[in-house]
């Protein structure tokens, strides 16, 4: 939720060499008890500026965190983002199965309290101070690697658990650092993940295109009359415009049905489950402002109005 992979401006940049070097992620942390209160500095140090150094949406969000979880957040945000870059920037999908296979392992030894390397030495003192449940991580990795083996969905049933994997436990982490993590809030969370998935995909057709990838179901695809080679065309065609205006429409009751999500949580998080949803919501907008045409050119949140909905949030008006 609030760094899904889903943000609703990519600002991403190229990954840093540390987080796609395999050497890296497979490097022993070993350090004398003396040491540990340094080398865990260090390596919250480390998180911290990948948080803050290359992720704008991140870092505009941790503004209205407070001071006491800005840490917490951002070793978990490391670990996220390292994922998604491992998955989405190795080059092929064979290296980057291998690469999330290291990370799997790491985290399965962070787990038994044996923190591998830098990243999962910060994260494993978030784990233990909030007690971070293994099978949301387990998930997130299985949806990175299903994204390296499926490149269709049959239909919104299969998108949906997808869904369950990419983002939702984002969300439900979150929660957790928050100490609010019950079956209503979880349900809640659920929905405002998925739909900022849903609306990442929309958003983002072309460029999902170029590697390979089709999230928009196929039997949706029949019925609004769309082919694969429509997806690959310059510009949008009728039918695939139609198709996308149904989707973002399913994306949008996502998002209000989890906006009471704002209501039962602590105040601060209620700011961020605010911007994100509403941020979310403002990407379905740009969506329709460019008439769906979404293989043309990206359509995107301008900066003005990220500024509007973070300071609407900071103010309590979203």
């Amino acid at each position: 939720m609030l760094f899904a992979v889903n943000d609703f401006q990519d600002n991403r940049e190229v990954a840093s060499a540390s987080n796609l070097d395999p050497t890296y992620l497979g490097k022993r942390f070993e350090a004398e008890p003396a040491a540990y209160g340094e080398e865990l500095q260090a390596a919250e140090r480390e998180t911290r500026r990948l948080a803050c150094s290359h992720y704008e949406n991140f870092l505009v969000a941790s503004v209205l965190l407070p001071s006491r979880l800005r840490q917490p957040f951002y070793n978990l945000y490391a670990f996220c983002r390292t994922a998604d870059d491992l998955a989405d920037e190795s080059g092929s999908s064979q290296l980057a199965l291998e690469r999330l296979a290291v990370l799997q392992a790491n985290l399965n030894q962070t787990y038994q309290g044996e923190p591998p390397d830098p990243l999962f030495l910060a994260l494993s003192n978030t784990i233990r101070q909030f007690d971070l449940s293994k099978c949301l991580f387990d998930d997130l990795l299985d949806a990175f690697r299903q994204d390296q083996r499926k490149t269709r969905y049959a239909d919104f049933d299969e998108l949906l658990d997808y869904c369950r994997r990419s983002a939702n436990p984002v969300g439900r982490l979150v929660l957790q650092l928050g100490d609010c993590c019950d079956s209503p809030n979880g349900r809640l969370s659920d929905q405002i993940c998925t739909g900022l998935q849903l609306a990442n995909f929309w958003q983002d057709v072309a460029r999902d295109y170029q590697i390979g990838r089709i999230y928009l179901p196929l039997d949706q695809m029949e019925r609004f009359g769309v082919n694969e080679a429509m997806v690959g065309q310059s510009s949008t065609s009728p039918q695939l415009r139609r198709l996308l205006a149904s989707e973002c429409d399913r994306a949008e009751h996502y998002f209000r049905r989890g906006l009471p999500l704002a209501k039962s949580v602590p105040r601060w998080l209620a700011g961020d489950v605010k911007l994100f949803a509403h941020g979310g919501l403002e990407t379905l907008t740009a969506i329709r402002k460019v008439d769906f045409d979404v293989l043309f050119r990206r359509p995107t949140v301008s900066k003005w109005r990220q500024s509007w909905l973070l300071v609407r949030a900071m103010t309590r008006i979203l």
